[in-house]
């Protein structure tokens, strides 16, 4: 599933149910048609048949950018098509006071069965990413972190693909909520997670660790890349305004990064916590920059840095 504002979700899964349900009713009358020889809809012998009907326009000129792109979604489309043309031969049919050949009957029976598994998979597949996702920021939520870096570690273990890891946190964020309110700090996260995907790679996830510290898995990604990517966010997220403060100014946020990659020698844990001590160097460094974890930098070595600069997390 691509990366989706949660609001965005919950209006496809409404067009999709209305969709469906202009489905169902067209499916009805057409039975009725078939069966009880109520009069025809010519619309439905027509070549473009599937493009016209209530579903019809609704899958090719009304439904969103982010559903087009969902594979479930193109499969529903090929089923939806040949079911009109199937339907078009029966009602030709019956249209000339024939009876209706046996296959085409049960080919429209199978066809009708295909398009209504394929709408109820792709109606699953958004309820299962709106189950996976922070309500606020869209985010994948922490419990789907694990098993997927579990799944990238694993293919780390067998040398197919390394994943970098990078902890991003807003710096100091917890100024701005005091200062302009919680509403606009959320609308700050939200606009954060938004500008990621911008950046990010359809298979790169991004996770809400909590607060305002959030986890980015780059698969295929190593430290030199990893910088790369991040560079360029943090360089955009520094220069563009997300919110709007009480007294309308313009709100600008900078983030700290820390780097590690997703190493195959030690558990996932262990990963993210070198991530985690990255992260911290970059905010004692000064924040609004990216470090990768480096194994002579250890957390006793960081400890009195923190404490004597005074910097908190």
């Amino acid at each position: 599933m691509l990366n989706m504002d949660p609001i965005v979700l919950r209006t496809a899964l409404a067009q999709l149910e209305h969709a469906t349900q202009d489905y169902v009713e067209w499916h009805a009358n057409l039975l009725r048609e078939i069966v009880c020889g109520l009069p025809l809809d010519l619309n439905d012998l027509a070549e473009d048949a599937h493009l016209n009907c209530r579903f019809g326009r609704w899958y090719y000129q009304q439904a969103s950018a982010e559903l087009r792109a969902i594979p479930a979604f193109m499969a529903v489309g090929s089923e939806h098509e040949r079911l009109h043309r199937i339907a078009a031969r029966v009602l030709r049919e019956v249209a000339a006071d024939e009876s209706i050949v046996r296959e085409d009957f049960e080919a429209l029976l199978a066809v009708c069965t295909q398009l209504r598994l394929g709408l109820d998979a792709l109606r699953h597949e958004i309820e299962c990413t709106l189950r996976n996702r922070d309500a606020l920021t869209g985010a994948y939520n922490r419990a789907e972190m694990l098993r997927e870096l579990r799944e990238w570690h694993e293919m780390a273990k067998r040398h197919v693909q390394t994943c970098c890891l990078v902890f991003m946190d807003l710096d100091r964020f917890k100024d701005i909520n005091d200062r302009c309110g919680h509403h606009v700090g959320d609308e700050i996260l939200a606009g954060a997670v938004r500008l990621l995907a911008q950046y990010l790679r359809p298979y790169d996830k991004v996770f809400r660790y909590g607060g305002d510290e959030f986890l980015i898995a780059l698969p295929g990604t190593d430290l030199a890349l990893g910088q790369a990517v991040i560079k360029r966010i943090r360089e955009t997220l520094a220069s563009r305004s997300l919110a709007s403060g009480p007294d309308g100014t313009a709100l600008r946020v900078t983030a700290s990064f820390g780097l590690a990659l997703l190493d195959p020698e030690v558990s996932v844990e262990d990963s993210i916590e070198r991530a985690d001590q990255a992260l911290l160097l970059a905010k004692t460094a000064g924040r609004n920059r990216g470090i990768s974890w480096d194994e002579n930098v250890t957390t006793s070595a960081r400890l009195p840095r923190l404490r004597i600069e005074g910097v908190t997390e």
